[in-house]
């Protein structure tokens, strides 16, 4: 196990009822409010009345920033920022998923910022401070609630960028409003708990069991949990267990002590800068690829993943044999639960592959499971068509 520090400062509120822990933190940060928030679901189901009715109990004065885009871009950043600093608004309270979230953390280190908010996600500069954050989570996916990493597209330049911004201060987490997210968007919230998992499970780091072990029972959960939630949208039990493990799948637990990879999500996120499709459908076509790409580089933690987290029987099997039938099997319920697995899902071709792998890796070399460069990234894409 490597050394390592960990802290994680955001309070979580979890559970039914919960938005009524919303008006004490509104007596902690202040009454002049920046709300975020996407296209419109919130109002359609009745969040947002609520949220508005506590807002204005408190005595808030209240600037709204809606249409949060699901790849959330730079230009809509830039409109936060400037309303934060002409209304000189004290924090920031983001109720949706975890692109309405993402936007909300670079709008939140953007307001003190001096320069563009764009430096921290090109690695120009790093935040030094941030404007406090809260928020209402409507989606099981990304973390971003627990959690101070923030994903950007600037569409005119057709790159998507992640950096460490800042922590939520809280994050309330009612599985309730999950009820009413439609199916592709749940089938793509399981695509991303699990690659997070994947992410950080697929690491040569030796001696790390109890980091495996939790790794493994959030895989198992989010697998046993996936098919009742599509079967049953409004089951609570099956949406909250969806919801906690993707808060436990990128809170920082399961990194602590791990050397972690993420190149599958920098190539993703260059075939979503190009076109523009949801992150969990780009994450569940790549990673099956990525995992026959470089699974020889550590065949024992293939293995293991396909006893423990796919119950391959390997009797008599050899590492390989075991290790793509754990992949295989990865694929197969991506498949299952209706997540694409090719890009001509998304109707893309081989046209811009050269783009797309030089776009993947414009810091150089990418992962550390296996070091890729454009020439690999290149290869991962075509075997995704």
């Amino acid at each position: 196990m490597n050394n390592f520090v960990y802290r994680n400062p955001t309070e979580l509120i979890f559970g039914r009822g919960q938005l009524s822990a919303l008006a004490e933190k509104i007596n902690q940060h202040g009454k002049r409010v920046l709300l975020v928030y996407g296209g419109g679901s919130i109002k359609r189901f009745g969040l947002y009345d609520k949220v508005m009715a506590i807002l204005a109990e408190q005595g808030c004065e209240v600037f709204e920033l809606a249409g949060v885009e699901p790849n959330p871009r730079l230009s809509t950043v830039h409109k936060g920022i400037a309303l934060c600093r002409e209304q000189k608004l004290e924090w920031i309270l983001a109720v949706g998923g975890g692109s309405v979230l993402d936007a909300a953390k670079a709008i939140a280190v953007g307001v003190p910022y001096a320069g563009d908010v764009w430096d921290f996600y090109t690695r120009k500069a790093k935040p030094q401070e941030a404007l406090p954050l809260g928020t209402v989570l409507t989606l099981a996916a990304t973390g971003s609630e627990m959690n101070k990493s923030s994903v950007i597209t600037n569409w005119e330049t057709r790159e998507k960028y992640g950096t460490s911004t800042t922590f939520p201060a809280f994050s309330i987490l009612d599985p309730e409003y999950t009820f009413t997210v439609p199916r592709d968007q749940t089938v793509y919230g399981i695509c991303d708990t699990l690659a997070h998992v994947f992410e950080q499970y697929f690491s040569h780091t030796q001696e790390i069991p109890l980091q495996s072990r939790i790794a493994e029972a959030i895989m198992l959960t989010v697998i046993e949990n996936a098919e009742r939630v599509l079967q049953d949208p409004e089951n609570y039990d099956a949406r909250a267990n969806l919801m906690y493990c993707s808060t436990m799948a990128l809170n920082g637990t399961l990194a602590m002590g791990v050397e972690t990879d993420w190149a599958t999500h920098s190539i993703e996120h260059a075939v979503s800068a190009v076109y523009d499709i949801p992150h969990g459908g780009g994450l569940s076509i790549i990673f099956p690829n990525w995992m026959k790409y470089v699974y020889r580089e550590n065949l024992p933690r293939f293995r293991q993943f396909a006893e423990r987290v796919w119950q391959v029987d390997s009797a008599g099997k050899s590492d390989e044999e075991v290790a793509l039938e754990g992949i295989a099997r990865t694929r197969a319920f991506f498949e299952r639960i209706g997540a694409p697995v090719r890009l001509r899902d998304y109707g893309i071709g081989d046209e811009q592959l050269d783009v797309l792998a030089h776009k993947a890796v414009p810091f150089g070399p990418i992962g550390r499971f296996k070091k890729l460069d454009g020439d690999d990234v290149r290869e991962i894409l075509r075997m995704s068509l």
